[in-house]
């Protein structure tokens, strides 16, 4: 908040008087807007379409008559010459009046003589086309880690409870990405629990932060359930991310390395492209904020990828999985403004979210979105090979509770040919079934059974897979390592150590 305060100043010095500030937190950005104006000695007027045109904040303010409609406030704004500062508050349905709009750019000169700002508060910024070039538009950032840090200590203390620095850090960090308001409910609805702020208690505030972050209807906060290891195959890319672990540490800073920007992974549907960006979150430790493109673009599709940034930075470092982007953003209705909003921030975003992007039809996706400084790399996911295979059959049989090695999962998985990583796990389910309902335990004649019976995704759509490939050839990284080449490698090497 105290970057946006000092870009106010700025401005105004800079000849730009009218200023919109994008915000929820209509409370927290009005205190902050009377600080700067007691900081700098001027004074400071609020408008709302409920009470009128008041000077001063609190319950000393002199309210103005006749200033209800923003017509007569702005003509009162005009009356005053000294430096002020003038917050107007429920005006976005007012600047759809031309009459508003003249008043506005009539006030624009004599604004900048005096040195006065007029800043518009709201949730959206809904700016007519004609004042577009004269209002400078400024995000408020959600509660940093200081901010926090502030409510926090003043709740521990009021109310007697002691915590150590470093669990008082966990709860400052597991409170970013809400609003004031829904950071003192949550601290609230912990007290009301009887919850003494231990640490059993921080995973209760990732809860109820959860809780609230659903109600963005754009971000879902995930729990990874997956860790790497239960990743079979994509060998090319476990190395690559294990490689970035470490990224995000203040050691990498200072070997000279950028924090990591995103990965985006292209592929066939079923074959680990959603488990990878699970686990990527699970390997590095950090949060899982994953965004619904659909409810995006069904909705106010600019504004939900605002907040969407606005909240993933406050989180950060955190990673942010795009599930099928290609659904989205290639229907953006907005003539590409969203589109283009979002490859702006990804190349020039400074706060470390991790972006996961996945797509399965990429045939169609624009240029621009895959170019490099978007994304660190790109992989191409495709069907799983022989070895693949018998690893995905392992780590699913471990998850119905059985032993791979009361099996001949080698057999099974040449049976599979063609099969993603989300069939083969099917096939499994159905051999279990197979021997629930004959009331034995599964046997190997049950898999090889269902393998023979299945027809994989893969062979209906064995052009459309061809032609994946051809895309994704001199477009992307294998994901997983060529087995044939290193078979040809290790063959070689044996029969030179042979001789």
């Amino acid at each position: 908040m105290e970057e946006l305060l000092a870009r106010i100043p700025q401005l105004v010095a800079a000849r730009y008087p009218l200023i919109w500030v994008q915000s929820a937190e209509e409370d927290r950005v009005e205190r902050g807007i009377a600080r700067l104006a007691t900081s700098q000695g001027t004074q400071l007027f609020r408008w709302r379409s409920t009470t009128g045109l008041q000077c001063g904040l609190g319950p000393d303010a002199a309210f103005l008559p006749e200033t209800r409609s923003i017509l007569s406030a702005l003509a009162h704004v005009g009356q005053v010459t000294a430096p002020a500062i003038f917050l107007f508050e429920d005006c976005a349905a007012e600047l759809v009046d031309p009459g508003v709009v003249r008043r506005l750019r009539d006030l624009e000169p004599d604004l900048e003589q005096r040195k006065q700002a007029l800043v518009f508060v709201s949730h959206t910024a809904q700016i007519p086309q004609e004042l577009e070039k004269d209002i400078a538009v400024l995000d408020a950032p959600l509660p940093d880690r200081k901010d926090i840090g502030k409510l926090l200590s003043k709740l521990l203390t009021s109310q007697g409870i002691p915590v150590p620095p470093d669990r008082f850090e966990q709860f400052a960090t597991a409170s970013l990405g809400l609003t004031e308001k829904e950071i003192k409910r949550a601290y609230a609805r912990m007290l009301l629990e009887g919850r003494r702020f231990e640490d059993k208690d921080v995973a209760a505030l990732l809860d109820e932060k959860a809780r609230m972050l659903r109600r963005s209807r754009f971000l879902e906060f995930i729990k990874p359930d997956m860790g790497m290891s239960q990743v079979g195959g994509l060998e090319n890319l476990k190395v690559w991310l294990n490689e970035r672990t470490p990224s995000f540490s203040d050691r990498a800073r200072q070997y000279g390395l950028p924090e990591p920007k995103g990965l985006f992974l292209l592929g066939v549907q079923g074959c680990g492209k959603s488990l990878s960006a699970k686990a990527v979150a699970d390997l590095w430790h950090l949060p899982l904020l994953r965004l619904d493109v659909a409810a995006l673009f069904a909705g106010r599709a600019e504004e939900g990828l605002r907040d969407t940034i606005a909240i993933a930075e406050s989180l950060a470092p955190v990673v942010l999985w795009i599930d099928e982007i290609e659904k989205g953003f290639l229907g953006d209705a907005g003539g590409g403004r969203v589109f283009g909003s979002f490859l702006t921030w990804m190349q020039e975003k400074q706060k470390p979210v991790f972006v996961v992007a996945t797509a399965n039809d990429v045939r169609s996706l624009p240029p621009e979105l895959l170019r490099k400084g978007r994304f660190d790399e790109i992989f191409f996911v495709d069907l799983p090979n022989v070895h693949e295979r018998l690893q995905i059959l392992e780590i699913h049989l471990r998850r119905k509770g059985r032993n791979p090695d009361d099996f001949d999962t080698l057999a099974v998985a040449e049976e599979t040919e063609r099969y993603s990583g989300a069939e083969l796990e099917q096939l499994i389910v159905a051999a279990l079934f197979r021997g629930f309902s004959a009331g034995r335990e599964v046997s190997q004649a049950d898999f090889i059974r269902v393998a023979r019976d299945t027809i994989p995704l893969a062979v209906t759509m064995d052009d459309r897979l061809k032609e994946l490939r051809e895309w994704a050839r001199p477009r992307a990284r294998p994901a997983s390592v060529d087995t044939r080449r290193a078979a040809f490698f290790q063959d070689w090497a044996s029969e030179e150590s042979n001789e």
